[in-house]
């Protein structure tokens, strides 16, 4: 057993306590030269705890040029590290000092170590360059203390020096210099100290090839980083979790459970740290049954209690779509972190996008803000994933209201300093109509990012503000913010918006000649919207053909929509034909083809989309559309008659109708997507009321005066409901916005903001 440090006082050395947080005066020696009494009063029982001495009380026992063993101050120093105490540092260096033990090396390093721990970095330094005799142990400390510092690269510098000073690194020297390199995400660095463990055959230790899988992991090289995993010999339970850990930081889910499966094909017994990664990759690759499977091995290596286990099962079942499981794990913890709150908020808003049914997608999402209230009434404090994830369920819901309050709330807590919180802010705003409140939060924002500006850029489009998209780009161009494909689409959408053909043109340069990106399929359709909105239909057919690939069906359904506006029925027939060859699968591209043959009474040709519609097993999408009011959604289908308002809904469509046409508004054919070919017939006669209409009537009659109605659909607008919605608009003063699943209509005093081409498509 290794001896307890000990202290010289008067020539007779005293054996200490291993932490001198536990020495008091009842237990300190009484020899000659040496008393010590805190207070005169006698303790009131022999059961009262002595009272630990401060670090200053300890030193004060220690007289000036006494033999003193330096291992008494490792306890000190060691409180020091816990406490983050520089004064104390400093206090003890002092008496260092004074003792003359400031050359034992072993000390030094100590303070070196110390120092760095309580982030003092120039005081490290500083006493670094003023030991006269480093060992590798001192190089270690400044390496290690850089990297923990957040100054990596210093260490890198620091680990060259060393190299250069002739002395050898330890396993431990060359962790931490492949901690620099990682931190730094220099892949460069940290391939030529690769080459030097090879070159001195160290690449054998477990430990060099966990550091080395790590590295090439961070660094974005998950090839590396599988191929060094491989060439350690003795893998242990650390090196099989690094390399599961980076195929899911690197979006390989798949070779991430094969290599798992590998480890427990092997024997190796996994740690909460495997299996909260395997969880993970799970739900990335959405093996929810291997999933079930991982959970039952937390089971049985006793991890499902640990909280990042639970949370982790707890969030499958909910990509799993089992609400009730995930509920119950949830209301069975007995500590729920902030970490639980937001898997099971964002857990939600996942369920949002992959809901098949708009019911279902909204309740996940009403479920997201009940969390979110739960979480403020927790005690807890939100963070920026919070915010980020209720925000995003937010726009889905498209409720403003909701929306405003995070808003609110991310103000009084600081988060909305962080970009990504700030960016989920403007896309709420812009998704949800509001694009004066979305430019209001753009501006105001500390630090933009490329998405930040893309996502502004893209809202001015969508909004019909095409002056103010084209120059938002010209302002990230002068702040030296490069562009990607996703910014060049829309920029081009808004040159389309308008008809800017010498504009889009230029940007269609702009982005293949200066920024070398080669154009997609969605910059050939901006290209074509121009052309046909414009009624240059024989434009639109050659740029399609100068395609070097072939065009899409939302190339094809463009160029439909365009040929119908402008009544060149033969062009539209050229391109329906077209169209059908691909075989489409969505729905709404059939509905576009049905109105076009329904409008032209070809009824041969709506038996014949119908029959296709059957061979290629396309499911029928029924019409549906919301309203969210005052923390509540209100669902309607085409022609509803179940709701409670039914009689006041339909009365005031009539009433708005009736007055729309004395203004103009003239009734348009559509195809109702129905299983009963005779049930269209009869109805592409008569004037449906499609849901959006129904939610509309809603929002006006229980929206406060004056305030903007805003409606989701699940499908695209039809002309007819697009056409009577700016009449509604005109007739109520209102602004009517409707978000189909195509784009924003924000109609307002007879105007939509898609330029009235949006329901064409």
């Amino acid at each position: 057993m290794a001896s307890l440090p000990s202290i010289a006082i008067n020539g007779t050395l005293h054996r200490l306590e291993p932490d001198l947080r536990k020495l008091s005066p009842t237990s300190l020696p009484a020899e000659k030269g040496f008393s010590y009494q805190r207070s005169t009063a006698a303790p009131e029982s022999f059961s009262e705890t002595p009272q630990p001495l401060t670090i200053q009380e300890a030193l004060s026992f220690i007289g000036e040029g006494s033999r003193v063993e330096p291992a008494l101050y490792v306890p000190l120093l060691q409180q020091c590290i816990e406490y983050r105490s520089l004064s104390e540092t400093e206090c003890i260096h002092g008496h260092i000092i004074k003792t003359g033990l400031h050359e034992e090396v072993f000390l030094s390093t100590s303070l070196v170590n110390v120092y760095m721990k309580c982030g003092a970095v120039d005081h490290a330094r500083n006493l670094f360059e003023k030991i006269p005799q480093r060992n590798i142990f001192t190089w270690t400390a400044l390496i290690t203390g850089y990297v923990h510092n957040g100054q990596a690269g210093n260490g890198m510098v620091v680990f060259v020096q060393l190299l250069e000073s002739g002395v050898y690194p330890t396993y431990y020297t060359l962790g931490a210099v492949l901690s620099a390199c990682s931190a730094s995400y220099s892949i460069e660095f940290g391939e030529q100290v690769h080459g030097y463990i090879i070159k001195f055959g160290l690449e054998s230790a477990t430990s060099m090839g966990n550091s080395l899988c790590s590295l090439y992991s961070k660094c974005g090289s998950l090839g590396l980083s599988v191929k060094a995993f491989g060439r350690i010999p003795d893998k242990n339970v650390i090196s099989w979790t690094t390399v599961i850990t980076a195929c899911g930081d690197n979006g390989d889910a798949d070779l991430g459970l094969r290599l798992f499966v590998d480890m427990i094909s092997e024997d190796t017994v996994p740690n909460e740290f495997t299996l909260t990664s395997a969880m993970s990759l799970c739900c990335s690759a959405h093996a929810f049954d291997l999933g079930k499977q991982v959970h039952s091995l937390c089971v049985k290596y006793g991890c499902d209690s640990s909280l990042p286990v639970r949370n982790s099962i707890m969030y499958l079942y909910l990509k799993r779509g089992e609400l009730d499981e995930a509920r119950r794990l949830f209301d069975s913890m007995e500590t729920v972190s902030l970490i639980t709150w937001n898997a099971m908020i964002a857990g939600h808003a996942e369920l949002m996008d992959m809901a098949k049914h708009d019911a279902t997608a909204h309740k996940s999402g009403i479920e997201a803000l009940k969390m979110f209230r739960r979480l403020h009434q927790s005690g807890l404090k939100p963070d920026l994933f919070s915010f980020s994830s209720i925000l995003r369920v937010c726009s889905g819901l498209v409720a403003l209201e909701q929306g405003e309050q995070v808003h609110g709330q991310a103000i009084k807590s600081g988060f909305l300093a962080d970009v990504v919180v700030s960016s989920a802010l403007v896309n709420m705003y812009n998704k949800c109509g509001s694009i004066d409140k979305a430019s209001k939060a753009f501006v105001e924002m500390n630090t933009r990012t490329l998405i930040s500006w893309t996502s502004m850029i893209s809202a001015y489009s969508q909004h019909g503000r095409t002056k103010e998209a084209i120059q938002l780009f010209e302002q990230m161009r002068l702040a030296g913010v490069r562009p990607n494909h996703v910014t060049f689409v829309g920029v081009l959408s808004a040159c389309a918006h308008a008809g800017m053909v010498s504009e889009a043109q230029h940007y269609f340069n702009v982005m293949r000649n200066e920024y070398g990106i080669q154009p997609v399929m969605d910059h050939y359709a901006c290209m074509v919207d121009m052309y046909v909105r414009l009624g240059c239909l024989e434009s639109a057919f050659d740029f399609v053909k100068s395609m070097s690939f072939e065009p899409n069906e939302i190339i094809w359904s463009i160029l439909i929509a365009g040929c119908r506006s402008h009544g060149n029925m033969e062009m539209a027939f050229y391109a329906a034909e077209r169209l059908l060859e691909l075989k489409p699968k969505a729905t709404e591209t059939y509905v576009l083809l049905l109105n076009m043959y329904v409008a032209a009474e070809r009824w041969q040709d709506v038996s014949r989309v119908r029959k296709l519609m059957k061979d290629e097993k396309i499911a029928v999408v029924r019409d549906r559309s919301w309203v969210n009011i005052k923390d509540r959604v209100y669902f309607f289908r085409a022609n509803d008659r179940s709701h409670f308002q039914s009689d006041r809904m339909y009365a005031l469509l009539e009433d708005l109708l009736d007055r729309a046409k004395r203004l103009g508004y003239v009734p348009y054919k559509n195809a109702d997507v129905s299983d009963d070919e005779k049930e269209e017939k009869a109805a592409s006669g008569s004037t449906l009321h499609h849901s959006e209409r129904l939610a509309i009537a809603f929002g006006l009659l229980n929206m406060p005066t004056g305030a903007p109605v805003r409606v989701v659909k699940n499908i695209t607008m039809c002309r007819d409901c697009h056409s009577s919605a700016k009449f509604f608009s005109i007739l109520t003063g209102r602004e009517i916005i409707v978000r189909d699943s195509k784009r924003l209509h924000k109609f307002k005093d007879g105007r939509c903001s898609c330029g009235d081409f949006g329901a064409l498509v």
